[in-house]
């Protein structure tokens, strides 16, 4: 367990959770607004936690966390930091499944990694990026702290980065 808060529990990921991250990465949702990682079966989404999840833990000391539901242990996201080309510091990544937004976990598990990311990880600088378009997960870093706009470029796409 890397954190908690009253409804949800961040956890590193494991390749047990395979089902659930090809369920996550093959939703149009998550493809249309964060990128599509090319996952077509589930060997694709062990793939996708061995060498992306597991490897930024070792790697970074941080990485992208499986989101559960306290109430029922169910997964419904991922919430965490992650380290980019292109960005010269972290930043906060979450992806939630259709069903289990519009009830504020995002909000709720961004704000409980901000406050992992300045207070445990000592991280002075951490920023959030989503497309121009993404009002939701604007809004969601703003409520979180990040208030600044800029527009840049990332991966050759329009981005906002917001610190």
């Amino acid at each position: 367990m890397i954190l908690q808060t009253e409804r949800l529990a961040l956890r590193q990921a494991e390749l047990a959770d395979g089902p659930f991250i090809f369920e996550l990465l093959t939703d149009k949702t998550f493809i249309d607004n964060i990128a599509d990682k090319g996952v077509r079966e589930l060997s694709d989404a062990e793939d996708y936690i061995r060498q992306s999840l597991l490897a930024s833990y070792e790697n970074n000391g941080f990485g992208l966390y499986l989101v559960e539901r306290k109430s029922d242990n169910a997964a419904v996201g991922l919430c965490g930091l992650v380290k980019r080309d292109g960005l010269n510091c972290p930043d906060i990544g979450y992806a939630f499944l259709p069903r289990f937004t519009g009830v504020g976990f995002a909000t709720e598990s961004a704000k409980a990694v901000f406050q992992y990311a300045q207070n445990t990880l000592k991280l002075t600088r951490v920023v959030g990026i989503t497309s121009p378009d993404n009002t939701a997960s604007i809004a969601v870093l703003k409520k979180i702290g990040l208030g600044h706009q800029q527009q840049i470029e990332l991966d050759g796409k329009p981005t906002v980065l917001l610190y």
